[in-house]
Parts: C-alpha cells; structure tokens; sequence
C-alpha cells in the first residue's frame, strides 16, 4: 500500500486540537449571549470599555471580555495551523486549503461579532437587525467549524471532495447541509428569542401583540424534527449508496446524534431554556453538523473508476476525533 502524501498525523492532530478549542469558544460566546453579557464591554471594539484590560469590571464585563481573549487566541491557532499546513504538507494538498478557509472564516467570525458591539446588537436589543445578524454568525460559525473537521479529515489522508459524477449522494447529502444550516439559523433567533423574553411556561406565545422573536418560537421545533429525520434517512440512503466504513461510521453517527438533539431539546423546552441547557443544545447541534460534514467528505470523496475510494494511508493513521 502506498502511503498518501497528504497524509500527516501531527497536522491531522493539531487541527482536531484546534477544532475542540474553537468549539469551546463557541460555546462561551452562546454563554455570553444567554447570560445577556454582550454589552459588558459597552460599545467598544476590540478594547473593553476604552481600556486594553478593564478596569474593575462587572460580571458581564468578564464574560465578556473573557470570550474576546479567547476568541483571540482561536485566531492565533488558526493562522498557525495555516503555517504549519504550508510547511508540513506538500502543494495541492486539501488540507491546506481547509486551513486556508479556516483563517478566512475566523477572520469574518471576527467581523461579524465586532459588528454586533459596534453597532449595539447586544443587550437588551429586540430588532430585527440583531435577529438578522445572529443567524449571520450562525452560518459562519458553522462554516468555520466545517472547515476545521475537513481540514483534521483531509490531514490523515483523505481524498478530497468531488461533486461531480456523484449522482443521488450529492443531492441528499447538500440537500441536508443546506436544511440544517436552516434549522441552526432558526435555532441561533429561537435562543435569542428565549434570552430576550424569558420563557415562564412551557406554552407558546403567538398573540399579535407579542414580540415576534416569541412568536418564532414555533418554528424552531418544526423545522427541526422534519429536517433531523430527513437528515437521517438521506444518511441511511448514502449509507447504502456508499457502504465505505467511514460513510457506514458517520452516518450512523449522525442517528444517534439526532436522537440525542430531540431528547436535549424537549428537555430544555420543559426546563424552561436554562442557561446549562442552552449550552449542552448547542453543543449537539455542533457536533450533529460535524458528523454531517464527515458523512458528505465521506460519501462524495473522489473515487477509481470502480466506485472505490482512492487508497490512502487512512488505516494507518488515527481517526480524526468527531466532538
């Protein structure tokens, strides 16, 4: 067997690495949001308050202050990941490219959130430019980290993606990408909703009179569950079309996953959306869109003209930790 010259298990583990950090990130900046923490550096970008290290600070001010610091340093790991992508694995490789996105994609998550303090979409603010801004974040934060999972997948010798000749398989799989990014969207301004009026019953607030981040929340659910069996059964579909042990590995993944999801999110419903819950919910959406992400590199790698996978050094390396 011929080992892939792509392959690179100290790049593949270094990218799994910064994958993990930049999803705790994450899931610090969703705290900041549930605990309405954003303005805690007033409207002042990227300082706090107009100080380098504030001063005194609030609670919300740390929190605050605490996701810049470490979105920062995701920046940093980033950018070198990208280096030592280009000194490690040869031109051509996919993984580079991966990383090359995972910067570019960094660098407007920046932006998207330096927009939101700047222009005062944090707080108490209900408008629908905080709505529209959010989902924003939200597309990108999971293009960032589907970047990130390509990235460590590629780095361990995994042929790279081709669209084409792919038939049934790329229709369901980009049709799943497409309706969960749907589904991440509503959920992004169903959270935003649940932090901005607090939910006091279980029930569902659809007056006129009421604010239409409430009224939204119906949404969120329906889509959801539809998308998530969708998703599944496209899985299992692909799973037949492509009996590969990675494709057969990760579709199955994105199930149990999607089973999870539904229990995780009556739970927070019947809880009342508290700020733990929030947290361990998107926690499983990330990690249900990374399973996504693999079963679609997976299925639609590039392949001989028998329908196989090209041959990599694949087996020889560890598999890429999926969070």
């Amino acid at each position: 067997m011929s080992i892939n010259p792509n392959a690179h298990k100290g790049f593949a583990r270094a990218a799994q690495l910064v994958l993990a950090y930049t999803m705790a990130v994450v899931l610090w900046g969703a705290y900041v949001r549930a605990t309405g923490s954003g303005a805690g550096c007033g409207r002042h970008w990227p300082r706090c308050n107009g100080q380098t290290i504030p001063r005194s600070p609030s609670a919300e001010t740390i929190i605050e202050f605490t996701h810049r610091a470490t979105s920062g340093l995701a920046l940093l790991a980033v950018v070198a990941l990208l280096l030592y992508g280009f000194r490690s694995l040869p031109k051509g490789a996919p993984a580079r490219a991966g990383a090359v996105a995972s910067v570019v994609l960094m660098l407007t998550e920046a932006a998207v959130g330096a927009g939101l303090v700047l222009l005062e979409l944090v707080g108490a603010n209900s408008s629908g430019w905080r709505a529209f801004m959010m989902a924003l974040h939200l597309v990108n934060t999971f293009f960032l980290l589907g970047a990130l999972t390509l990235t460590a997948w590629w780095a361990t010798g995994a042929p790279r993606i081709r669209l084409r000749g792919q038939g049934a398989a790329a229709v369901l799989m980009l049709s799943a990408i497409v309706l969960t990014l749907i589904v991440g969207v509503t959920g992004a301004i169903t959270a935003l909703g649940d932090t901005l009026f607090p939910k006091t019953s279980v029930g569902l607030n659809l007056s006129p009179t009421a604010h239409f981040l409430e009224r939204l929340r119906v949404v969120h659910p329906a889509i959801a569950i539809a998308t998530g069996l969708f998703v599944v059964l496209s899985g299992a579909a692909v799973r037949r079309m492509r009996p590969d042990p990675s494709t057969v590995r990760f579709s199955r993944m994105l199930a149990w996953l999607f089973g999870l999801q539904i229990v995780a999110g009556t739970v927070n419903v019947v809880l009342l959306v508290p700020v733990w819950m929030q947290i361990v919910h998107l926690l499983l959406a990330d990690a249900l869109w990374i399973a996504l992400v693999l079963t679609a590199a997976s299925a639609l790698a590039e392949r001989d003209p028998h329908g196989h996978v090209e041959e990599t050094a694949q087996s020889r390396l560890p598999e890429p930790a999926v969070l």
